[in-house]
């Protein structure tokens, strides 16, 4: 993905099987509606997807999440790239460039990378990252940030920042090692090799690897079940995993109990265990 071309996906209906997606538009993109084109077609007056991802993308794309987070039409949303081969690439070398000087290149600083992750996790709805391609540096941070991850048999991470003479500063040294352990961790961010779909599902960085050609019509079909969940309970069960385990264990157990008992009273459980139970 570049965060110019990021569409969110989103069911129209739940249903027993795979849900129907459409997309929204995000700098850039413009996908059809229903089943998701990855084919990148610029909007009038947008501009053309890009493979880097600068910090005014990332305030644009947390105040789209905002939005997004509100809507009550939308149950899980994805993430992908919008050029053949690339996620993000890096994040943009301008923003970097302007900090080793003590600026910043625009209205926007590194926090704004800060803000957008924290919106991921903080939003009711689950957020996938499709890789498609390239995620080095901040594209590896923002997938990490993600809830789930898939990727495409040509997918490939790499944190460079060490041997560029800095540390990854969107979260990557926090989040890494609590996803696959610090050892694993601390190999990939202070060697910088170079990660394959293949060695990233052994190591417990993405969920799925899925086939290159159709990629996006198969992270698709990954995500379905997700996406046809009951909503209420989907996004309680979200924010006990990502809001809980961020506790000690006796708070995160007490916060499951009041969710658990929350969606229970819930009209929807309620109508739902009345349709299974009638009498």
């Amino acid at each position: 993905m570049t965060p110019r071309s990021c569409p969110t996906l989103r069911p129209r209906k739940q249903s027993s099987t795979t849900p129907e997606f459409r997309s929204r538009t995000w700098k850039g993109l413009n996908a059809s509606t229903g089943t998701c084109s990855a084919s990148p077609r610029p909007r009038t007056g947008s501009p053309s997807p890009s493979t880097t991802c600068g910090f005014a993308d990332l305030a644009e794309l947390d105040e789209a999440l905002a939005r997004w987070a509100d809507d009550d039409g939308t149950q899980v949303i994805m993430l992908t790239g919008g050029l053949h081969g690339y996620f993000i690439a890096h994040a943009d070398l301008a923003d970097v460039t302007a900090l080793t000087h003590g600026t910043t290149a625009g209205p926007y600083g590194p926090d704004a990378w800060d803000r957008a992750l924290r919106r991921i996790a903080a939003i009711p709805q689950p957020v996938i990252a499709a890789v498609n391609g390239q995620a080095w540096g901040g594209g590896l941070e923002l997938a990490l940030g993600c809830l789930m991850r898939v990727a495409s048999e040509a997918a490939h991470f790499r944190f460079p920042e060490v041997a560029a003479g800095a540390i990854p500063g969107a979260g990557g040294t926090q989040r890494l090692p609590r996803l696959i352990g610090l050892p694993q961790a601390a190999r990939l961010i202070l060697g910088g090799g170079l990660v394959t779909a293949g060695h990233a599902l052994d190591l417990g960085l993405v969920d799925a690897v899925l086939p290159e050609p159709g990629f996006l019509d198969a992270a698709l079909e990954w995500a379905g079940p997700f996406a046809a969940q009951p909503r209420h309970s989907l996004f309680a069960a979200k924010r006990a995993l990502v809001s809980g385990t961020q506790l000690r264990l006796d708070q995160g157990l007490a916060l499951e109990q009041d969710l658990f008992r929350a969606a229970l009273a819930s009209s929807e459980t309620r109508a739902m265990s009345a349709r299974a139970h009638p009498r």
